[in-house]
């Protein structure tokens, strides 16, 4: 096997030039497809990642009554002791947030909007999603006060700033009128354009004196170790509250739409993908073409003075099989470079194409995916294809005419 090795490595490095352009293709096609496929998975992560930590989180619990009616009236007791024994049904369970969430009219001296309203115990809140990090103006409430945070956007369509009054009208739990007026003590940059437009964020003890729901709130969010981990701990959490009027949902129960948003999406990268690979087998098919036909006098003399046909074939497999493997791993080690700047330093948009992505209700961001599958993933995919490509000259090896050969 050594002896086969050896002439297989002295043979590929005969024509350097050639030797490393293949090997270059190679490592192109693999950065390439790492490249695309992490510019996929990384727009996907971003977008499940801001809606799961900013609106549905992993896991929920809610009254099962509260996904067909969202009322404040389907609300649910939450205190200590339930916190406490969440807590301790699951191990890979870091903390419950509590949150009342509702519609009301935000409205100043011109002009009236509608918002949604979040009651949150804000240190629990950033723990989960880093919530103190979004804030651009101002600062952020403490527990009990009369004070709001207003989403950007939402505070430029009022005309409000911090140190302005707002007022909020709505309907509290059973009917009871809910309205009051709050000083604005920050402003924040929320990542889902949609909420920037309209989210009001209040401490969970105001948003329950507002809204006549003492002690109550309208869904508490579990953050979990990993989220891989969601399915088993729903399990888990279902057993527990299977007697109860609660309920436990994962994410894609709360957001299907977003789920079949993402697999239509799914369906272009695919294609692109296909395409890629494509040109790539092609390009590499040309590659070792034309080094087969280059070749074709020394194959038949060599096979004219006893070399069999078959070791002659393994060995210009093994010149293949070589080629790909560095080919491959230089691609990977390149990839793994490449993407780990761009995943510190996400890609930026900026002008009408940002405008644009962030009224198609994205962050104007192309962020990257670490994850590390992707790169053995389609390492592997390109690997195969050159392996496959390599059958061409054992199979010009066994069909070749030695007299013809000899004489090209």
């Amino acid at each position: 096997m050594n002896t086969y090795f050896k002439l297989a490595w002295r043979s590929i490095w005969r024509n350097k030039r050639r030797t490393l352009i293949t090997i270059s293709a190679l490592v192109f096609a693999v950065v390439l497809s790492v490249f695309m496929q992490s510019l996929n998975r990384g727009s996907h992560e971003l977008i499940v990642d801001n809606m799961t930590r900013f609106q549905t989180g992993y896991l929920q619990i809610q009254d099962y009554r509260f996904e067909d009616e969202p009322s404040l009236d389907n609300s649910f007791f939450f205190d200590a002791e339930f916190e406490s024994r969440l807590l301790s049904a699951d191990d890979r369970i870091r903390y419950a947030l509590p949150r009342i969430e509702t519609f009301m009219l935000a409205a100043n001296e011109g002009s009236t909007r509608g918002a949604i309203v979040f009651g949150v115990e804000l240190e629990k809140e950033h723990q989960f999603n880093k919530l103190k990090d979004r804030l651009s103006d101002g600062r952020f409430f403490n527990d009990g006060e009369e004070a709001i945070v207003l989403s950007r956007r939402f505070s430029e369509r009022l005309g409000l700033t911090v140190g302005d009054t707002l007022a909020l009208i709505g309907q509290g739990r059973f009917a009871m009128s809910a309205s009051g007026l709050f000083e604005i003590s920050g402003i924040i940059d929320h990542p889902l354009p949609d909420l920037d437009n309209q989210t009001i964020y209040m401490s969970l003890s105001t948003a329950q004196n507002l809204l006549s729901a003492e002690d109550h709130v309208s869904a508490v969010l579990v953050g979990l170790d990993h989220d891989r981990h969601t399915s088993h701990v729903a399990n888990t959490l279902r057993s527990k509250f299977d007697e109860t009027e609660l309920r436990v949902f994962t994410w894609p129960e709360l957001i299907p739409e977003l789920l079949e948003l993402l697999e239509f999406d799914l369906v272009g990268a695919y294609l692109m993908s296909y395409i890629l690979y494509i040109v790539i087998a092609f390009g590499f098919f040309g590659t070792i073409l034309t080094m087969t036909l280059e070749r074709i006098k020394e194959f038949g003399v060599l096979i004219s003075v006893g070399m069999a046909r078959a070791r002659l074939g393994f060995t210009l497999f093994l010149e293949v099989f070589i080629i790909s493997l560095s080919g491959v791993i230089t691609g990977i080690i390149w990839a793994w470079l490449l993407l780990y700047y761009f995943y510190l330093n996400p890609i930026e948009l900026t002008g009408d194409l940002a405008e644009t992505v962030i009224d198609m209700g994205w962050e104007p961001i192309l962020p990257m995916s670490f994850a590390p599958d992707q790169f053995y993933s389609q390492a592997i995919i390109v690997f195969v294809i050159a392996m496959i490509i390599g059958i061409y000259p054992v199979y010009k090896i066994m069909k070749l005419d030695v007299i013809k050969a000899s004489r090209a």
